[in-house]
């Protein structure tokens, strides 16, 4: 009786590992001034970024490839972005780095919307940059229009060679007899030369740098949402994560 009356005591005296809420809250209040500081601090960091990080927008020009019929064009869209994208953007990327001794504070992306011979320019960048912005699209839309403006010249060039040659040969083949056939697949072939050459369409700039009414990047309420939730969970953490550490120390104290 008395082994089973010690056994009860000792089990009533043995520590218990169980954490119970009560414990963490009391825990919580008792740090609770870590949480407060690292959730002050992380959201006014976020606010302070909210306010003065700068906004960007998007800058868009658009430029229309020539065309030599309806739906195809004097050069492949693919083969003027690759163009601009090797040739042209890193020239014009290396001037600017030799004038200001800086890279460009922005990107320059090129795309062509589908089934459409335009040629899309796209930068993001802040409107203390647009006058920059404007000034490469400027320079891109220039080397653009120039070798556009050569396509258009050489095949008209061509187009006008083959109908004079065409016209030369009517006229030689109507002299002669039996040539019926031949005058007349010379006619079709130079009436379609002629249809092809007044379907010639020039290029040209539909917009130049023109600023998106949409902000880029995530709302300044995103920002300071997220801010607090992460004060919160960081503050939280911190605050069991400095008891944890005291009595790891208690602890090392009395050994």
């Amino acid at each position: 009786m008395e082994e089973r009356q010690r056994s009860a005591q000792q089990a009533l005296q043995a520590p218990d590992d169980e954490i119970s809420l009560v414990d963490l809250a009391s825990t919580f209040l008792k740090r609770r001034r870590i949480f407060y500081v690292v959730f002050l601090v992380t959201l006014l960091a976020a606010i302070l970024y909210a306010l003065l990080a700068p906004e960007k927008y998007d800058y868009v020009s658009l430029f229309k490839l020539a065309e030599k019929d309806a739906g195809s064009f004097i050069e492949k869209p693919a083969t003027v972005i690759a163009t601009l994208e090797n040739r042209w953007l890193p020239e014009i990327e290396a001037t600017y780095l030799a004038e200001h001794d800086e890279p460009l504070p922005f990107d320059v992306i090129f795309s062509n919307p589908e089934n459409t011979g335009l040629v899309r320019i796209v930068s993001e960048a802040a409107p203390a940059n647009s006058d920059d912005v404007k000034h490469i699209h400027s320079q891109l839309i220039e080397k653009l229009e120039q070798t556009q403006s050569v396509a258009v010249s050489t095949l008209k060039s061509n187009l006008e060679r083959q109908i004079d040659s065409l016209t030369s040969t009517i006229e030689r083949l109507e002299g002669l007899q039996d040539v019926g056939a031949a005058i007349a697949d010379a006619v079709n072939r130079r009436l379609s030369l002629e249809v092809l050459l007044l379907s010639i369409q020039p290029a040209e700039l539909l917009v130049l740098n023109r600023q998106m009414a949409e902000r880029k990047g995530p709302a300044r309420s995103l920002i300071v949402v997220l801010a607090a939730m992460l004060g919160l969970m960081g503050g939280i953490f911190l605050s069991f994560f400095a008891e944890f550490v005291s009595l790891v120390r208690a602890n090392l104290n009395e050994i």
